[in-house]
Protein backbone atom coordinates (compact mmCIF):
# COMPACT_ATOMS: atom_id res chain seq x y z
CA UNK A 1 0.00 0.00 0.00
CA UNK A 2 2.81 2.45 0.77
CA UNK A 3 4.08 2.19 -2.83
CA UNK A 4 0.58 2.87 -4.15
CA UNK A 5 0.36 5.94 -1.92
CA UNK A 6 3.75 7.16 -3.15
CA UNK A 7 2.71 6.72 -6.78
CA UNK A 8 -0.57 8.53 -6.16
CA UNK A 9 1.28 11.40 -4.49
CA UNK A 10 3.50 11.67 -7.56
CA UNK A 11 0.49 11.68 -9.88
CA UNK A 12 -1.01 14.48 -7.83
CA UNK A 13 2.27 16.34 -8.10
CA UNK A 14 2.19 15.99 -11.88
CA UNK A 15 -1.24 17.53 -11.99
CA UNK A 16 -0.66 20.33 -9.51
CA UNK A 17 -0.98 23.78 -11.11
CA UNK A 18 2.19 25.83 -10.82
CA UNK A 19 4.49 22.82 -10.28
CA UNK A 20 6.58 22.62 -13.43
CA UNK A 21 8.15 19.40 -14.65
CA UNK A 22 11.39 18.27 -16.24
CA UNK A 23 11.44 16.97 -19.82
CA UNK A 24 9.34 13.80 -20.11
CA UNK A 25 10.61 10.43 -21.28
CA UNK A 26 9.51 9.39 -24.78
CA UNK A 27 6.01 7.95 -24.97
CA UNK A 28 7.34 4.49 -25.80
CA UNK A 29 8.94 4.10 -22.37
CA UNK A 30 7.17 2.01 -19.74
CA UNK A 31 7.72 1.77 -15.98
CA UNK A 32 8.07 -1.24 -13.71
CA UNK A 33 8.65 -1.81 -10.01
CA UNK A 34 11.46 -4.27 -9.47
CA UNK A 35 11.94 -6.02 -6.13
CA UNK A 36 15.54 -6.31 -4.96
CA UNK A 37 17.03 -7.53 -1.69
CA UNK A 38 15.39 -5.08 0.71
CA UNK A 39 14.04 -2.50 -1.73
CA UNK A 40 11.75 -1.88 -4.68
CA UNK A 41 13.09 0.23 -7.52
CA UNK A 42 11.03 2.37 -9.86
CA UNK A 43 12.44 1.66 -13.33
CA UNK A 44 11.82 3.20 -16.75
CA UNK A 45 12.47 1.02 -19.82
CA UNK A 46 12.38 1.90 -23.51
CA UNK A 47 14.02 1.39 -26.87
CA UNK A 48 15.46 -1.71 -28.48
CA UNK A 49 18.96 -3.11 -28.87
CA UNK A 50 21.96 -3.56 -26.54
CA UNK A 51 21.18 -2.47 -23.00
CA UNK A 52 22.31 0.76 -21.35
CA UNK A 53 21.64 1.55 -17.67
CA UNK A 54 21.52 5.22 -16.61
CA UNK A 55 22.15 5.98 -12.91
CA UNK A 56 21.29 9.39 -11.46
CA UNK A 57 22.84 11.31 -8.57
CA UNK A 58 21.85 13.30 -5.51
CA UNK A 59 19.28 16.12 -5.75
CA UNK A 60 17.87 14.36 -8.82
CA UNK A 61 16.16 11.14 -9.92
CA UNK A 62 16.16 9.07 -13.08
CA UNK A 63 14.11 11.88 -14.61
CA UNK A 64 17.37 13.76 -15.29
CA UNK A 65 18.20 11.32 -18.08
CA UNK A 66 15.12 11.91 -20.28
CA UNK A 67 17.00 13.77 -23.09
CA UNK A 68 19.80 11.17 -23.20
CA UNK A 69 17.29 8.31 -23.00
CA UNK A 70 15.39 9.72 -25.96
CA UNK A 71 18.59 9.81 -28.02
CA UNK A 72 19.86 6.36 -27.01
CA UNK A 73 16.50 4.59 -27.37
CA UNK A 74 16.92 4.75 -31.14
CA UNK A 75 19.63 2.08 -30.93
CA UNK A 76 19.62 0.74 -27.38
CA UNK A 77 17.36 -0.68 -24.72
CA UNK A 78 17.54 2.07 -22.11
CA UNK A 79 17.01 1.20 -18.42
CA UNK A 80 16.64 4.07 -15.96
CA UNK A 81 16.04 3.27 -12.27
CA UNK A 82 15.54 5.61 -9.37
CA UNK A 83 18.20 4.58 -6.86
CA UNK A 84 17.25 2.96 -3.58
CA UNK A 85 15.55 5.51 -1.33
CA UNK A 86 15.23 8.21 -3.99
CA UNK A 87 12.56 9.33 -6.42
CA UNK A 88 9.74 6.80 -6.63
CA UNK A 89 11.79 3.87 -5.33
CA UNK A 90 11.16 2.53 -1.84
CA UNK A 91 13.00 3.94 1.18
CA UNK A 92 14.29 1.06 3.27
CA UNK A 93 16.14 1.77 6.52
CA UNK A 94 19.43 0.30 5.28
CA UNK A 95 21.37 -0.84 2.25
CA UNK A 96 22.72 2.51 1.02
CA UNK A 97 26.29 1.30 0.65
CA UNK A 98 27.05 1.16 -3.06
CA UNK A 99 27.97 -2.53 -3.03
CA UNK A 100 24.41 -3.33 -1.97
CA UNK A 101 23.02 -0.91 -4.53
CA UNK A 102 25.09 -2.64 -7.21
CA UNK A 103 23.10 -5.75 -6.34
CA UNK A 104 19.91 -3.69 -6.80
CA UNK A 105 20.97 -2.93 -10.37
CA UNK A 106 21.90 -6.56 -11.02
CA UNK A 107 18.41 -7.54 -9.82
CA UNK A 108 16.87 -5.07 -12.29
CA UNK A 109 18.88 -6.62 -15.12
CA UNK A 110 17.83 -10.11 -14.01
CA UNK A 111 14.18 -9.10 -13.93
CA UNK A 112 14.41 -7.69 -17.46
CA UNK A 113 16.34 -10.68 -18.81
CA UNK A 114 19.43 -8.59 -19.58
CA UNK A 115 22.77 -10.38 -19.27
CA UNK A 116 25.12 -7.51 -20.15
CA UNK A 117 24.77 -3.74 -20.30
CA UNK A 118 26.71 -0.51 -20.58
CA UNK A 119 26.42 1.62 -17.42
CA UNK A 120 26.31 5.42 -17.30
CA UNK A 121 26.43 7.27 -13.98
CA UNK A 122 26.44 10.82 -12.66
CA UNK A 123 27.29 11.96 -9.13
CA UNK A 124 26.25 9.19 -6.69
CA UNK A 125 25.29 7.21 -9.79
CA UNK A 126 29.07 7.11 -10.47
CA UNK A 127 29.61 5.35 -7.18
CA UNK A 128 26.88 2.80 -7.81
CA UNK A 129 28.08 2.37 -11.40
CA UNK A 130 31.65 1.66 -10.32
CA UNK A 131 30.37 -0.89 -7.78
CA UNK A 132 28.29 -2.61 -10.47
CA UNK A 133 31.32 -2.84 -12.76
CA UNK A 134 33.62 -4.02 -9.96
CA UNK A 135 31.22 -6.55 -8.46
CA UNK A 136 29.79 -7.84 -11.75
CA UNK A 137 32.51 -7.15 -14.36
CA UNK A 138 31.19 -9.86 -16.68
CA UNK A 139 27.90 -7.97 -16.97
CA UNK A 140 29.25 -4.49 -17.81
CA UNK A 141 30.33 -3.83 -21.39
CA UNK A 142 31.31 -0.18 -20.97
CA UNK A 143 31.26 2.32 -18.13
CA UNK A 144 30.68 6.08 -18.27
CA UNK A 145 31.18 8.14 -15.10
CA UNK A 146 30.33 11.83 -14.96
CA UNK A 147 31.71 14.54 -12.67
CA UNK A 148 31.97 13.04 -9.20
CA UNK A 149 34.60 11.11 -7.26
CA UNK A 150 34.46 7.45 -6.33
CA UNK A 151 35.04 6.66 -2.62
CA UNK A 152 38.41 5.09 -2.01
CA UNK A 153 39.78 5.63 -5.52
CA UNK A 154 42.52 8.04 -6.58
CA UNK A 155 42.62 11.33 -4.64
CA UNK A 156 39.58 10.47 -2.49
CA UNK A 157 41.19 11.55 0.79
CA UNK A 158 41.98 14.97 -0.67
CA UNK A 159 38.49 15.28 -2.13
CA UNK A 160 36.70 14.67 1.17
CA UNK A 161 38.75 17.42 2.85
CA UNK A 162 37.36 20.02 0.43
CA UNK A 163 35.25 22.41 2.51
CA UNK A 164 32.73 22.76 -0.32
CA UNK A 165 31.80 19.11 0.28
CA UNK A 166 30.70 19.53 3.90
CA UNK A 167 27.42 17.84 2.95
CA UNK A 168 29.27 14.51 2.82
CA UNK A 169 29.16 14.55 6.64
CA UNK A 170 25.78 16.22 7.08
CA UNK A 171 22.95 13.93 8.14
CA UNK A 172 21.07 12.26 10.93
CA UNK A 173 17.85 13.20 12.75
CA UNK A 174 18.98 16.75 13.56
CA UNK A 175 19.83 17.40 9.90
CA UNK A 176 16.43 16.06 8.88
CA UNK A 177 14.72 18.45 11.33
CA UNK A 178 16.76 21.40 10.06
CA UNK A 179 15.90 20.70 6.43
CA UNK A 180 12.24 19.70 6.92
CA UNK A 181 10.05 22.20 5.13
CA UNK A 182 13.15 23.84 3.64
CA UNK A 183 14.05 21.16 1.09
CA UNK A 184 14.07 23.58 -1.83
CA UNK A 185 16.41 25.96 0.03
CA UNK A 186 18.80 23.10 0.85
CA UNK A 187 18.80 21.70 -2.67
CA UNK A 188 19.22 25.14 -4.25
CA UNK A 189 22.58 25.30 -2.51
CA UNK A 190 23.82 22.33 -4.60
CA UNK A 191 22.34 23.60 -7.84
CA UNK A 192 23.75 27.09 -7.37
CA UNK A 193 27.22 26.37 -5.99
CA UNK A 194 28.13 23.47 -8.26
CA UNK A 195 26.92 24.96 -11.55
CA UNK A 196 28.93 27.07 -13.97
CA UNK A 197 25.67 28.83 -14.79
CA UNK A 198 22.95 28.27 -12.15
CA UNK A 199 20.31 29.68 -14.51
CA UNK A 200 20.63 26.52 -16.60
CA UNK A 201 18.89 24.71 -13.74
CA UNK A 202 15.48 26.23 -14.33
CA UNK A 203 12.81 26.82 -11.74
CA UNK A 204 10.84 24.02 -13.41
CA UNK A 205 13.70 21.59 -12.79
CA UNK A 206 14.24 22.76 -9.22
CA UNK A 207 10.54 22.61 -8.34
CA UNK A 208 10.24 19.09 -9.73
CA UNK A 209 13.08 17.62 -7.70
CA UNK A 210 12.36 19.63 -4.56
CA UNK A 211 8.83 18.20 -4.53
CA UNK A 212 10.16 14.65 -4.80
CA UNK A 213 12.80 15.18 -2.10
CA UNK A 214 10.11 16.67 0.15
CA UNK A 215 8.23 13.36 0.26
CA UNK A 216 8.29 11.54 3.64
CA UNK A 217 11.63 9.84 4.26
CA UNK A 218 13.29 11.16 1.10
CA UNK A 219 15.81 13.39 2.84
CA UNK A 220 16.68 10.64 5.31
CA UNK A 221 17.43 8.32 2.40
CA UNK A 222 19.50 10.98 0.69
CA UNK A 223 21.58 11.56 3.80
CA UNK A 224 22.04 7.78 4.06
CA UNK A 225 23.67 7.75 0.62
CA UNK A 226 26.40 10.04 2.00
CA UNK A 227 26.65 8.28 5.35
CA UNK A 228 27.65 5.11 3.49
CA UNK A 229 30.75 6.70 1.91
CA UNK A 230 33.11 5.41 4.60
CA UNK A 231 31.99 1.84 3.97
CA UNK A 232 32.01 2.47 0.21
CA UNK A 233 35.68 3.49 0.41
CA UNK A 234 36.53 0.25 2.23
CA UNK A 235 34.59 -1.82 -0.31
CA UNK A 236 36.11 -0.05 -3.29
CA UNK A 237 39.65 -0.50 -2.02
CA UNK A 238 38.87 -4.21 -1.74
CA UNK A 239 37.53 -4.21 -5.30
CA UNK A 240 40.62 -2.38 -6.58
CA UNK A 241 42.98 -4.73 -4.78
CA UNK A 242 41.68 -7.52 -7.02
CA UNK A 243 42.73 -5.56 -10.12
CA UNK A 244 41.62 -2.65 -12.24
CA UNK A 245 38.45 -2.70 -14.29
CA UNK A 246 39.14 -3.97 -17.79
CA UNK A 247 36.08 -2.73 -19.72
CA UNK A 248 36.41 0.59 -21.59
CA UNK A 249 35.68 3.57 -19.33
CA UNK A 250 34.76 7.14 -20.28
CA UNK A 251 35.37 9.68 -17.50
CA UNK A 252 33.57 12.99 -18.17
CA UNK A 253 34.15 16.15 -16.18
CA UNK A 254 32.67 19.62 -16.44
CA UNK A 255 35.36 22.15 -17.35
CA UNK A 256 34.38 24.27 -14.33
CA UNK A 257 33.98 21.32 -11.99
CA UNK A 258 35.93 18.03 -11.93
CA UNK A 259 37.35 18.51 -15.43
CA UNK A 260 40.35 16.30 -16.13
CA UNK A 261 40.33 15.05 -12.53
CA UNK A 262 37.61 12.59 -13.52
CA UNK A 263 39.99 10.70 -15.78
CA UNK A 264 42.70 10.76 -13.09
CA UNK A 265 40.27 9.27 -10.59
CA UNK A 266 39.27 6.47 -12.90
CA UNK A 267 42.80 5.62 -14.01
CA UNK A 268 43.35 4.60 -10.39
CA UNK A 269 40.64 1.96 -10.79
CA UNK A 270 40.43 1.08 -14.49
CA UNK A 271 42.93 0.04 -17.15
CA UNK A 272 41.24 1.47 -20.25
CA UNK A 273 40.17 5.05 -19.54
CA UNK A 274 39.24 7.79 -21.99
CA UNK A 275 38.76 11.29 -20.61
CA UNK A 276 36.43 14.02 -21.81
CA UNK A 277 35.89 17.57 -20.58
CA UNK A 278 32.65 19.40 -21.36
CA UNK A 279 33.32 23.13 -21.96
CA UNK A 280 31.31 25.77 -20.10
CA UNK A 281 29.85 23.23 -17.71
CA UNK A 282 29.91 22.77 -13.97
CA UNK A 283 28.67 19.65 -12.21
CA UNK A 284 25.20 19.52 -13.78
CA UNK A 285 26.28 18.33 -17.22
CA UNK A 286 22.89 17.20 -18.50
CA UNK A 287 21.29 20.53 -17.61
CA UNK A 288 24.16 22.89 -18.42
CA UNK A 289 25.47 21.38 -21.67
CA UNK A 290 23.07 18.62 -22.74
CA UNK A 291 24.03 18.46 -26.42
CA UNK A 292 27.75 18.09 -25.77
CA UNK A 293 27.20 15.60 -22.96
CA UNK A 294 24.81 13.46 -25.00
CA UNK A 295 27.24 13.48 -27.94
CA UNK A 296 30.15 12.35 -25.73
CA UNK A 297 28.17 9.44 -24.27
CA UNK A 298 26.62 8.40 -27.59
CA UNK A 299 29.96 8.45 -29.44
CA UNK A 300 31.71 6.44 -26.73
CA UNK A 301 29.00 3.77 -26.66
CA UNK A 302 29.11 3.48 -30.47
CA UNK A 303 32.91 3.50 -30.83
CA UNK A 304 34.35 0.21 -32.18
CA UNK A 305 36.71 -0.41 -29.26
Amino acid sequence: MKYIRLALAYLLLLGTPGVAQVAPFPSGFRTERVATDGAELHVRIGGRGPAVVLLHGYTQTGDMWAPLAAELAREYTVIVPDLRGLGLSSRPPAGYDKRTQAADIAAVLDRLGVQRAAVVGHDIGNMVGYAVAARYPERVTRLVLMDAPVPGLGPWEDVVRNRALWHFSFGGPDAERLVAGRERIYLDRFWNEFAADPAKLTDATRAHYAALYSQPGAMRAGFAQFAAFEQDAVDNKDFASAGKLTMPVLAIGGAKSFGETMAAVMRAGAADVEGAVIPNAGHWLMEEQPAATIAAVRDFLASPR
